[in-house]
């Protein structure tokens, strides 16, 4: 096979540091908010999660691309990544059901890239300095007028990106289920509808900024608020829908941005991380069973662990145990949890896929009751 003569192309972060390596993916610039996955495996599935939409991903393994990319494996339409960092990339995959190259994947994508970086550098540039924004091109050499297309990257603070990303229309998934669950789409993955299909749920999935009154006009059984992108707290019509579903009592269940958001609708607050958490290794304890569990993660922003505990509304559930932040809540009285990391995973462990029989249990419950 011959190799594929590479253009240079050139990272500028926010914070000055700045490198050289070459170009892979699509030709052009793009620019977004620099941070770092840590799996080993998945890419294909974490580049078109919709919750990185905006961001550029820097790959900490050291190989990418060496297993190719195929049509199932995605989490969305197409990737949401506004660019790709990673050392070494391979342009041959043996995977044998490999269907492209990851290179012509992301250039049929429209997604710029760049290989032949210190990845390992850039990491720990991001976990000192913390979150910031970078730029990546493979058309401008001149650092001047590179530094100047930075300075026109939007902050991800107060940023809200769920109406970007979330379904135009409302649609049906396994229609006839046994049980109704309307899903707030704020920027769902396919895992997650899969998860609850696979139970028995018929799904109806709608726009981030559906009225309340939509949604239960379709009389569900319960209600599921999505992960997504960008700033919680910038959201304020999912927040005050999410109030009123609390108000008809129905069990909802919130991962991730939807975790966030049901926090809020209880007054309890969310800050911007330092540099996020965001892998397919993140150990998790469940404080109502005692055990421990290794999971899924992507969130730049997080609740507020004292908040929660001073609340007379919520209940921690689960803690993250690298930094004993919040990463599972309930809301006291009422059939409602949610959880910051991933139990659908895809990728990453299956330890707590769980969370979606618990759900299902509440439902089944009420419908009994």
């Amino acid at each position: 096979m011959k190799l594929k003569q590479r253009d240079k192309a050139f990272l500028l972060l926010a914070d000055g540091s700045y490198f050289e390596g070459t170009s892979i993916g699509s030709k052009g610039t793009s620019g977004g908010e620099i941070c770092f996955n840590t799996g080993m495996t998945g890419y294909q599935e974490v580049y078109t999660d919709p919750s990185y939409f905006g961001q550029i991903i820097v790959n900490t393994n050291s190989h990418i691309g060496n297993y190719g990319s195929v049509d199932f494996e995605i989490e969305s339409d197409r990737p949401k990544i506004n660019g790709l960092v990673v050392n070494e990339y391979s342009e041959i995959h043996s995977r044998h059901d490999g269907e492209s190259t990851l290179d012509e994947y992301l250039e049929k994508n429209g997604i710029v890239g760049i290989a032949d970086l210190d990845t390992r550098k850039i990491v720990k540039q991001i976990r000192s300095q913390g979150a910031m924004n970078a730029i990546i091109t493979s058309e401008i050499d001149d650092l001047a007028k590179l530094r100047e297309e930075l300075g026109k990257v939007p902050s991800m603070d107060h940023l809200e990106l769920s109406s970007k990303v979330t379904t135009k229309e409302p649609y049906l998934l396994n229609e006839g289920g046994e049980y109704k669950v309307a899903v707030l789409d704020i920027g769902c993955k396919k895992s997650i509808l899969t998860n609850m299909t696979n139970r028995g749920c018929e799904l109806k999935v709608f726009p981030a900024e559906t009225s309340f009154a939509d949604l239960k006009a379709y009389n569900p059984d319960g209600y599921f608020i999505s992960n997504g992108p960008g700033d919680p707290a910038a959201m304020p019509y999912a927040i005050e829908t999410v109030k009123q579903i609390m108000d008809e009592d129905k069990p909802m269940f919130g991962i991730c941005l939807g975790h966030q958001i049901i926090a809020l609708a209880n007054g309890v607050s969310t800050y911007k991380m330092h540099h996020g958490h965001r892998g397919l290794n993140h150990p998790v304890k469940n404080l109502v069973t005692g055990r421990s569990e290794v999971t899924s993660q992507n969130h730049g922003f997080a609740v507020d662990k004292k908040e929660v505990e001073a609340s007379d509304k919520l209940e921690l559930t689960h803690i993250n145990l690298n930094d004993n932040t919040v990463a599972g809540i309930r809301v006291k009285g009422k059939p409602v949890f949610s959880v910051q990391h991933h139990p659908e995973a895809s990728p990453g462990p299956h330890d707590s896929r769980y969370l979606f029989d618990d759900f299902i249990q509440l439902i089944k419950k009420q419908k009994e009751s």
